[in-house]
């Protein structure tokens, strides 16, 4: 699981996880999966936590970087392993969050292509590529095809 930052490359004043004016997306990968993303107001560990009980089964295994919206996973029954970005750290083993940030890639590439998005249809964008990645292995004409045909316009 990590968490990424969505709006203008370039936003004079504050950088990083101050940065204003950005959307706050979390999202959650499960390996060879699916992946999950919710926008959150804001990182913070209730916030996280709150999605992670809600979506992720207790006797999971969680991956994350280091933030400290991650402390305490443990204590609710997850197993929890970290990689350590600061220390330039990024696979460990078994142990990365390779998955979401390669989601994360192809989110912004896409959204990208927009040009900038309205912040009121930024929800629907994002889990647009978020099914996308879901079914990446699939004919998505043959599924829109086939609900077509179960449910006419007209």
């Amino acid at each position: 699981m990590d968490e990424s930052f969505f709006g203008a490359r370039r936003v004079k004043g504050k950088r990083g996880r101050g940065a204003y004016g950005k959307t706050v997306v979390f999202g959650i990968f499960e390996r060879d999966g699916q992946v999950y993303t919710e926008i959150v107001s804001d990182c913070s560990k209730p916030t996280l936590q709150g999605i992670i009980r809600g979506k992720v089964d207790a006797r999971s295994v969680i991956n994350s970087d280091g933030w400290r919206g991650y402390n305490g996973l443990v204590d609710l029954g997850y197993g929890h392993y970290r990689v350590d970005h600061s220390k330039d750290e990024f696979v460990r083993g078994r142990v990365h969050i390779n998955g979401i940030e390669g989601f994360w890639g192809l989110a912004k590439v896409r959204l990208a292509k927009f040009k900038g998005l309205p912040k009121h249809t930024f929800h629907l964008h994002l889990k647009e590529t978020e099914w996308r990645y879901n079914h990446r292995h699939l004919n998505k004409y043959k599924i829109l095809l086939a609900y077509l045909k179960e449910n006419p316009l007209s």
